[in-house]
């Protein structure tokens, strides 16, 4: 039995925690405290009425039998003078006589004298409270107001009760100097109008506060069922699966939760997809430089060889593990990028000197593939950036227009520039070669990581051919890494190409103040 209650319990402990409960009990809080409050004012105007009502009535009863209502002795003339009653003839037209149908069975009237001995009664009110009432009025001089006072009762079917009355009490005096005290009474609630109301308004809020609860459940479980569809395909998504998508299709915010969700998965799904290409391209770009290496080691091991043969493979596996550095080192450059631990220490500089220091260092290269590297107008362009990142980006550049710009009298043209006509103001550098340009499929993808014009990514096992092979190929990361600086300096990279009349790179930057 243990294993159910423990399952029972783990279910309701869920449920209790559930936002769906919380939405429920808030609201049932919401709607009791609301009904308390309306149960309150209108039971409190309720019992004002009726006071008034009750108050008004054991008035309108003594002015008939009191001939004024202030707290002074009254001279009583006997009974046949009927101006008022006496101790003597109070019943005619005293409490019993028919002459007063004001009164009614609820009602109390007595004359009690100053014994406290009750002469004349009409009305449930038992004669030990009304001596009471009395003995109190002529000890403290309680006035003629209505004052209430609970007081025992007894029904006509002889049950006893206790009851809530208004009493007005005031001195008679009989034409023989008799004192006493004559005692009007009304019930506070002779209709129990109240305690009718009272009920009322606990079987009304009851039944609000039940159908509150069914309805706050039903509501907020269908408020929730959005909720329960994003979690469900959330727990269904995996790394290896990202391509389901909740299109819930409503407008409210739930809705654009869920879209606001399918953009999320949109971008992991990206994310994920280029992860994947990355790792497969960076394993694919290594083993091509190790494949190499461990060719030539083989081939230099099988037999003894001539010492010049020992050199050139000890150049052709230097040469693979420079590009491995290097592709290495753009690795971890992108690493660090993508996870915002690259530190920009930005300075004030001229661009136009970054650009010739590029092209002073890349002239030996430039020769040596027998390309013109020159440079052009070089007005001074001052911005603010990092020194180092600025050089990496502009040899990036250069490297890649002499890498695919050819041989044989091709040139490389670098210059800079102001631009006069955008907003904020800017600067440019533009890395120009007449080489055989890029075909227009090619241009949205330059600056994806790994990505070639070339998808030729084989090399000749020829060891003859490797070195020249591994010099003429690149790692397909120097344009992402250009396009990262940039937009680290608040810039933006761009790219023009006509298949057959060259290409022309530009990097815009703001300039500084």
């Amino acid at each position: 039995m243990k294993r159910p209650l423990t399952a029972f319990s783990h279910s309701l402990g869920k449920q209790v925690r559930s936002v769906r409960f919380r939405l429920m009990l808030w609201s049932l809080l919401m709607i009791a405290i609301i009904l308390v409050g309306f149960s309150i004012f209108v039971y409190t105007q309720q019992a004002r009425d009726v006071s008034y009502d009750s108050i008004n009535r054991v008035n309108r009863m003594a002015r008939l039998f009191i001939p004024t209502l202030h707290d002074v002795p009254v001279m009583v003339p006997h009974s046949d003078d009927t101006t008022g009653p006496s101790l003597g003839s109070l019943s005619s037209p005293g409490f019993a006589s028919n002459a007063t149908p004001i009164f009614q069975s609820y009602d109390a009237g007595a004359l009690v004298d100053s014994n406290g001995q009750v002469l004349q009664k009409v009305g449930p009110v038992n004669d030990a409270d009304l001596t009471s009432l009395a003995k109190t009025w002529q000890d403290t001089g309680a006035g003629v107001d209505p004052k209430t006072a609970q007081v025992s009762t007894t029904s006509s079917s002889g049950q006893a009760n206790n009851s809530a009355y208004y009493f007005v009490l005031s001195h008679v005096v009989d034409t023989g100097g008799n004192t006493g005290t004559l005692i009007i009474g009304s019930p506070v609630d002779p209709d129990g109008r109240l305690s009718s109301l009272a009920l009322n308004l606990v079987l009304g809020s009851v039944a609000v506060l039940f159908i509150t609860l069914v309805g706050g459940y039903w509501l907020a479980g269908r408020v929730m069922r959005p909720v329960q569809t994003i979690t469900k395909a959330a727990q269904q998504i995996s790394e290896t699966d990202l391509r389901r998508r909740l299109n819930l299709g409503t407008k409210d915010e739930l809705g654009e939760l869920a879209d606001t969700f399918d953009q999320m998965l949109g971008r992991l799904e990206s994310a994920f997809d280029r992860q994947r290409q990355f790792t497969a391209d960076a394993s694919h770009e290594l083993r091509t430089p190790l494949t190499i290496i461990e060719l030539e080691t083989e081939r230099a091991l099988e037999r003894h060889r001539k010492p010049e043969e020992y050199t050139r493979a000890l150049q052709v596996i230097q040469t693979e593990n420079e590009t491995m550095a290097r592709l290495v080192s753009d690795l971890l450059t992108l690493a660090r990028m993508d996870a915002g631990q690259t530190m920009i220490k930005t300075e004030q500089m001229d661009l136009s000197d970054i650009a010739l220091e590029v092209v002073e260092r890349l002239q030996s290269l430039a020769s040596h593939r027998q390309i013109m590297l020159e440079t052009g107008d070089l007005p001074e362009v001052p911005i603010r950036g990092d020194h180092q990142y600025m050089v990496q980006m502009l040899t990036n550049l250069v490297e890649n227009a002499l890498k695919y710009a050819g041989e044989n009298g091709k040139t490389v043209h670098v210059e800079t520039g102001l631009s006069e006509t955008s907003s904020p103001a800017g600067g440019w550098v533009r890395v120009i070669d007449n080489g055989p340009g890029i075909p227009p499929e090619h241009l949205p993808h330059l600056f994806d990581r790994f990505y070639r014009v070339d998808k030729a990514r084989t090399r000749l096992d020829d060891s003859s051919s490797a070195q020249s092979l591994s010099s003429a190929t690149s790692s397909g990361l120097g344009l992402a890494i250009v396009q990262w600086i940039a937009q680290a300096h608040g810039g933006r990279v761009s790219v023009k190409s006509e298949v057959g009349q060259g290409s022309t790179f530009e990097v815009w930057l703001p300039i500084s103040e």
